[in-house]
């Protein structure tokens, strides 16, 4: 059941970011970042922690891609 609502998270994501087209390509980079590492922080730490330091760390490495 676990898997199931991830993958839906994952897929909800993705389809958000198709909407988004009016944003810089920097922008778009630190939410597909931040999405990223959202969810691998949750799959390696199992926790909230986990999942917002993940996050945290993916929006900053995607910010600075491309610069």
């Amino acid at each position: 059941m676990k898997n199931i609502v991830k993958l839906v998270a994952v897929l909800f994501i993705a389809g958000s970011m198709t909407a988004c087209s009016n944003m810089s390509q920097t922008q778009k980079n630190t939410a597909v970042g931040a999405a990223i590492g959202g969810v691998a922080g949750n799959v390696i730490g199992n926790s909230t922690g986990a999942t917002l330091g993940g996050a945290a760390l993916g929006g900053l490495i995607g910010s600075q891609v491309n610069k």
